[in-house]
């Protein structure tokens, strides 16, 4: 696979209300001068992908933590009566996905994946666990087919192939990075609730909390097969932590505790290391 030279991409992973972490870590990552040439999301880490794509600047990254911190749980797994009839139109799925779609229509600044400042990819997964690279056409419904959380939201239809949420590919946004021609990645985790003292109680907190573990345990593994000519940075995932994915509540600590993280990871020579996949490991925490 030929790379292309000094081409840099931040992939952006999934994890619910989590996706506020990776607001922290552009922050200080653009401000230290790391700027990527294209971005690769999947899941949450496809919104928060998109709008940076949109707008890859600072300022857009402070106008991205605006709308983070505005979010309710309520906005996107809505449990109102409007959304109990929208789920008489998805059987089988535990949410209407009418709340999430309203927030990406208010908040996204384009309409088609191509039309953002530097290239966008989404990844979603196909019925039989492949993942699919999502580079042109309508964004919201790419967005929609790569936050399909299994049994949560309905499957979302493009090009008549019914796609799912990115993170449950065979592959991870760091590999599609790689086929992409990445000669250097920088990877956005939003990491897991690594410190929860009892499962989360409800039906869509305990699967949210699956994938954040699923997605940590794919990079890991993803991570020890990277070629020795591409550069991989991790910018440090947040534990202890005890903030399930499924609590909107915490994004200002988290987009916080994620700039600090980052700022320290960054001095102490992050940007020149490679990434290593214990550093996601359980029981390096």
């Amino acid at each position: 696979m030929a790379r292309i030279d000094g081409k840099t991409a931040f992939v952006f992973t999934g994890g619910g209300s989590l996706g506020a972490i990776q607001v922290g870590m552009l922050r200080v990552l653009l401000a230290a001068g790391v700027h990527p040439d294209f971005v690769v999301g999947a899941s949450v880490g496809a919104i928060n992908a998109s709008y940076f794509a949109s707008v890859p600047t600072l300022e857009g990254v402070a106008t991205l933590e605006r709308i983070w911190m505005g979010l309710r749980r309520s906005d996107i797994f809505p449990l109102t009566l409007a959304s109990a009839i929208g789920l008489l139109r998805h059987p089988g799925n535990l949410v209407d996905p009418n709340g999430l779609r309203n927030v990406i229509e208010e908040n996204l600044p384009f309409a088609r994946l191509e039309n953002t400042q530097i290239p966008l990819h989404i990844m979603a997964t196909n019925l039989q666990g492949l993942s699919v690279r999502l580079s042109t056409g309508p964004a919201i419904e790419a967005i929609l087919a790569s936050t399909a959380i299994p049994g949560i939201f309905p499957p979302v239809e493009i090009d008549g192939d019914p796609l799912i949420d990115g993170a449950v590919a065979a592959n991870t946004p760091l590999r599609l990075a790689l086929e992409l021609g990445a000669s250097r990645v920088i990877i956005l985790p939003t990491g897991y609730a690594c410190a929860l003292k009892e499962p989360p109680k409800s039906a869509v907190g305990k699967a949210l909390h699956a994938v954040t573990l699923m997605i940590a345990w794919q990079l890991m593994h993803e991570l020890e097969r990277i070629p020795a000519d591409v550069q991989v940075h991790l910018v440090p995932a947040l534990c202890p932590l005890a903030v399930s994915p499924f609590d909107f509540s915490s994004s200002r600590e988290l987009i916080e505790r994620a700039a600090r993280s980052s700022q320290k990871w960054i001095e102490d020579g992050g940007l020149t290391r490679p990434a290593q996949p214990e550093e996601l490991a359980p029981h390096r925490h």
